[in-house]
């Protein structure tokens, strides 16, 4: 039964959602909706034929794509398993933002990012439920691509049925090619049957496409997103332009604050364009007819904040250290590692990683207009419904009356889960009753980012005579930054709520990765939360940006102490991972890997993420002014089936350069509260001219489709670390890697 079919039938249990309807209804979980209608806007023309896609008389096909697009390509790839199903023409192809509606819930990205808060047998109903559109956890592909290739698939059918009934044939002997129905010599274009096959029913027994002939999967095909963001087209936040719309820049107060307790208003009389002043307990705002001027004010209103609690570059070192030496809970185990350390001989080393930023090259905006009792908001957000339920409940309002507007966001790698700057334009709108458009500095966008925690390791292992690895234990000191996150976005829900009143002290989320891929009899990973005093978030990678480093340095290591060459040591343990095996050879071989040898400035890692797997060669050396140079970086992959090799190359190329980043920079001491970094100068960012030789080779797997976004970002770091090792003999066990820092 199709979805017009099962509307003729609403019942308590179906829900539509409006375009700018709210989904905060308060229902009993036994009454809630079990059915979900599509809310697609259907202009003239136009005829949808279901969540997901629409056909135009003139044969452009319209895909929703609930996702935010950052730069990874989804307005690409999910578009392109449409296509392909669907045998549309790709010159035919549009992509536009879907509705809010439970029927783009991703379930996966929300047991990415709040891990182990919501029972695996409840999590996708929870996410449907709550409407969790999120972006994030390279969740996109796996999530969606299920649903997207059944909507292509049931509109192929519908368009081959409609035609079989102006031709008189059966509609299973019908075909479709380049956004035509074909039989035979016979020809119709999509957009000539679209009116008519959205009648039709969808067969119960639903046909996919096999075979390889005229596919589009699999094909580097142009990027949808490509054309608007080079002629200057595509609207981003900060291209947002309304009538009497007026500026604002905001100064917020530290680490730890209680309230504003001071600003000299009349300071900023001097200032041309100046408007007006909005004060809230914990910031500040300026708002002028251009944002330079609303900037300049906030220097010359100088506010000063009452803090509560002293936060220091020392204090988060002694709190890592706290936790390190304190009560942990036992996060994973197999075997028996007590009785395997028992009267052997260990190996341990302790590694550390600081805070890291987003650095993304789009600073915290968001635009706001209060009119008639509602609110509208333009911004670029990986969590659509989660900002407009914030919203909503800061006002005092329903969520029927506020309505967001995605739209691009310039990078953003998990900051644009925060939904702070909404709230902050929100507020101000309401206040100044115009159009506002809010835009942190760079230096307030790296102050108040939510940074990737900080981590410290002590790991241990037994090693065998054979040189195999006996037993391994990882105690992991980091702040639970999952819970952090869940609490800041869903901690309403009472579900969420719950767990986080009632739940044991370790988080899932904060030693996701810490497992290691080998094959190990027996090992435990141990998480020991650390209280920091400052907020953390999701950053790309999440928690496995600092647990592959600390796995695959320790592999490192003992490969050295066994006296074993570092690719065979890791092959020898690698069992059943058979995948992760080729990758390792795939990278040794395409790299000229030279076994490791004291001089020969190259390191190995690998690791699993999201159903993929990549194994990365590095080839560095500290140069005379004591920095290390990242020469070349050489990666193999398999991520499963692909659907866009260029957009897959993209994002690894993209992945290694980030984790690069984070291995030699993108980190913030911080000083009385307040982060030391205030701009890219001072983030040690690789520039064009610190870029490496980078080689990727994607290894062909009929595996299903993996995730790819942030696959390439965790084995960076060690990677680098253990060619540093081969290149100087010096171990650095510490993020970032800078020689004699330690």
């Amino acid at each position: 039964m199709d979805w017009k079919q099962r509307a003729k039938g609403i019942d308590r249990r179906t829900l539509l959602i409006g375009g700018g309807a709210g989904i905060g209804l308060v229902v009993a979980w036994a009454v809630w909706p079990r059915t979900y209608l599509p809310n697609l806007t259907v202009r003239d023309g136009e005829t949808a034929f279901d969540a997901w896609v629409k056909i135009a008389t003139d044969g452009q096909v319209t895909v929703s794509i609930p996702q935010c697009e950052y730069g990874q390509g989804v307005y690409t790839t999910l578009p392109q398993v449409v296509a392909d199903e669907l045998g549309a023409d790709w010159r035919m192809v549009g992509v536009e933002q879907a509705p809010l509606n439970p029927l783009y819930a991703n379930p996966l990205a929300s047991a990415a990012l709040f891990a182990g808060l919501v029972p695996d047998r409840l999590r996708a109903t929870h996410a449907t439920r709550n409407a969790l559109v999120l972006t994030g956890g390279s969740t996109s592909m796996r999530n969606f691509e299920g649903a997207l290739r059944q909507a292509g698939a049931a509109a192929r059918a519908m368009l081959c049925q409609a035609a079989a009934r102006r031709w008189g044939v059966d509609w299973q002997a019908c075909d479709t090619a380049n956004g035509h129905v074909t039989h035979g010599q016979q020809r119709l274009a999509f957009g000539e049957l679209a009116q008519a096959a959205a009648d039709e029913d969808v067969p119960a027994d639903l046909p996919l496409r096999d075979g390889d002939a005229a596919r589009l999967t699999g094909e580097n095909l142009p990027r949808l997103d490509s054309p608007a963001k080079v002629d200057g087209s595509a609207n981003f936040a900060g291209d947002i332009r309304l009538p009497g719309m007026v500026f604002a820049a905001i100064r917020q107060g530290p680490v730890g604050t209680v309230r504003l307790v001071a600003a000299d208003d009349a300071a900023t009389t001097r200032i041309p364009g100046m408007l007006h002043i909005v004060r809230n307990e914990r910031w500040i705002a300026a708002v002028a007819n251009n944002w330079w001027a609303a900037d300049r004010a906030l220097d010359a209103l100088a506010p000063k904040f009452e803090v509560a609690t002293k936060v220091e570059s020392e204090t988060i070192q002694l709190a890592l250290d706290a936790a390190l030496n304190g009560a942990g809970e036992r996060i994973e185990a197999q075997g028996d590692v007590a009785a395997a350390f028992r009267g052997a001989r260990v190996v341990t080393a302790e590694y550390r990683t600081g805070l890291s930023l987003h650095a993304a090259i789009e600073p915290m905006t968001a635009t706001a207009i209060w009119a008639d009792g509602r609110l509208r908001l333009w911004l670029p957000t990986q969590a659509p419904g989660l900002a407009r339920a914030a919203v909503a409940r800061l006002l005092g309002m329903s969520e029927d009356n506020v309505i967001v507007h995605p739209v691009f966001a310039g990078g953003s790698f998990g900051q644009n889960l925060e939904h702070l700057a909404a709230q902050q334009a929100a507020l101000i709108a309401r206040e100044v009753n115009k159009p506002v458009q809010l835009t942190w500095s760079r230096a307030e966008t790296c102050l108040h980012d939510r940074f990737r925690a900080p981590a410290a390791a002590r790991m241990t292992a037994r090693l065998g005579s054979n040189g195999t690895i006996g037993g391994w234990l990882a105690k992991i000191a980091a702040p639970s930054s999952a819970r952090e996150l869940a609490a800041r976005l869903i901690g309403d829900d009472p579900l969420i709520g719950a767990t986080l009143a009632t739940s044991g002290i370790g988080d899932r989320a904060a030693v996701a990765g810490a497992r290691p891929v080998y094959r190990i009899p027996n090992l435990a990973i141990d998480h020991h939360p650390a209280d920091l005093g400052l907020p953390t978030g999701y950053l790309r990678g999440g928690a496995h940006g600092y647990t592959a480093f600390f796995t695959e340095c320790f592999i490192d290591e003992l490969a050295h102490v066994a006296d074993i060459e570092a690719h065979s040591f890791r092959i020898a343990m690698l069992g059943g991972e058979s995948r992760l095996a080729r990758c390792l050879s795939t990278v040794a071989s395409l790299g000229g890997w030279q076994g490791g040898l004291a001089g020969s400035g190259q390191g190995l890692a690998c690791h699993a993420f999201g159903g993929s797997y990549i194994a990365v060669m590095a080839e560095a050396s500290v140069g005379a002014d004591q920095r290390v140079k990242v020469d070349r970086l050489v990666a193999a992959v398999d991520c499963g089936r692909i659907v866009n090799p260029d957009v897959v190359e993209q994002q690894i190329e993209g992945g290694l350069i980030f984790g690069m980043a984070a291995a030699l920079g993108m980190t913030t001491g911080i000083s009385g509260n307040l982060a030391d970094a205030r701009g890219f100068a001072d983030l040690d960012v690789p520039r064009l001219a610190d870029t490496p030789e980078i080689m990727v080779e994607l290894i062909a797997s009929d595996a299903e489709a993996g995730g790819v976004s942030e696959l390439a970002v965790p084995p960076v770091a060690p990677a680098i670390a253990n060619a540093l090792y081969a290149s100087t003999g010096l171990r650095l066990r510490q993020l970032p890697l800078i020689p004699g820092g330690e």
